[in-house]
């Protein structure tokens, strides 16, 4: 008896098979890496970018595939389904911004979402629950990262595994904190829409090309940047993660500006790492 072939449109990419791949390798090479001629911090960058890049499939994936339930059959021969980051409709806005906005901030904002055609799909609730399916999956993403720290599962983990670790669970909880925010643009603002009236959604969808950036603005105003990250590293250190590790993560991701100094280490926050 024959197994039917799978759909082309359902098959996992390529693209996000090698994406896979590298954040396997980058990681497991973190593990030797005195027995390798690479830098720690090369490492970092390249599980920490695919693995964010990884997540940003999944989460346009998350609202293609509940989209696809509720009523959207396009989205399969669009490609939403392959798990291929170059398939969505917003290439700009759902994978080159949040890139940049991660190496230039060290921020995991996603973009644009998947195009829905929502004249497909009845119902108000199902439209915000595809939406809201795009953060669920940074959450859910947040909650495996984490789970080795908050159930002390790391002892003997090579600092620098432990670091990306950290620092990739990071970019998760600011995506879904930012991108739950109702603002015009973000999924957050896509799970109210359908309950508000047909003026207000029409007066503020002239906002919408302008949300992501005004929210990637506002961050670089200091307050806001020190309110914003330090509930974050409140949920974070809630979940057994240190501010200490994301920050190294961080120093460590950005390896072009030479491998973290030693002289800002504080020792007393390093040791019950080592």
């Amino acid at each position: 008896m024959n197994t039917p072939a799978v759909p082309r449109h359902n098959r996992v990419s390529p693209v996000f098979l090698a994406l896979a791949a590298v954040m396997a390798a980058s990681g497991w090479a973190m593990w030797v890496q005195g027995e390798l001629p690479v830098s720690a911090g090369l490492l970092v960058f390249l599980f920490v970018l695919s693995g964010w890049i990884v997540s940003l499939s999944l989460h346009e994936y998350a609202h293609a595939r509940t989209a696809l339930h509720s009523g959207d059959i396009s989205v399969g021969a669009k490609g939403y389904l392959t798990l291929n980051p170059l398939k969505y409709s917003h290439a700009l806005l759902s994978i080159v911004l949040p890139i940049l906005f991660l190496i230039a901030g060290g921020i995991g904002l996603p973009g644009g979402a998947v195009f829905i055609e929502r004249g497909r799909i009845p119902g108000r609730l199902r439209h915000s629950l595809i939406s809201a399916a795009g953060p669920l999956t940074n959450v859910i993403f947040a909650v495996v990262l984490t789970a080795p720290f908050w159930l002390n599962a790391l002892s003997g983990v090579p600092l620098a595994f432990r670091c990306a670790l950290a620092f990739l669970a990071l970019l998760q909880v600011t995506a879904a904190i930012l991108n739950s925010l109702p603002v015009p643009g973000l999924d957050g603002y896509g799970v109210i829409e359908p309950w508000l009236s047909r003026g207000a959604r029409r007066q503020l969808d002239q906002i919408a090309p302008f949300g992501l950036l005004l929210v990637f603005a506002l961050l670089w105003v200091p307050e806001v940047n020190r309110v914003f990250f330090g509930g974050v590293d409140a949920l974070l250190a809630a979940l057994g993660v240190s501010e200490f590790e994301t920050a190294l993560g961080l120093e460590w991701f950005r390896f072009w500006q030479g491998e973290p100094d030693s002289g800002w280490f504080r020792y007393e926050d390093l040791a019950p790492l080592l």
